[in-house]
């Protein structure tokens, strides 16, 4: 994938979730919105600093498939300073509990989102 490809579907790939979570504010406003406040409130600093909790989220979601999910929380945990080897242990982590699904999706997915996502300035 080229630069320019990436930055089409890693970046179009959290643009579609926020319009779709902009669809479903429209009608159901408060249903969205707990679910905003829960989650804002999950991610706030607290005994787990912001990457921690990023690199949790990141490990539940490739575990899960979630690719979205993937792509968000690699981008959050860039974002908030983690290494190369911080992430693959995400990874390994996540593939000892959910196989080659969880593998395979850590070392492509990931890996691309985090190499695009590492050199953006934040």
């Amino acid at each position: 994938m080229n630069n320019e490809e990436m930055y089409n579907y890693f970046d179009a790939s959290i643009l579609d979730y926020k319009e779709g979570s902009s669809r479903f504010r429209e009608k159901l406003p408060e249903l969205t919105q707990g679910y905003f406040d829960f989650t804002e409130a999950c991610f706030q600093e607290g005994a787990m600093n912001q990457k921690q909790k990023q690199l949790t989220a990141l490990g539940i979601s490739i575990y899960a498939q979630d690719e979205y999910c993937i792509m968000y929380h690699t981008k959050g945990a860039a974002e908030h300073g983690a290494t190369e080897e911080e992430i693959m242990e995400t990874v390994a982590i996540s593939a000892a509990l959910g196989g080659g699904a969880a593998f395979s999706q850590g070392v492509t997915l990931v890996m691309d989102t985090f190499d695009y996502y590492k050199n953006v300035k934040h």
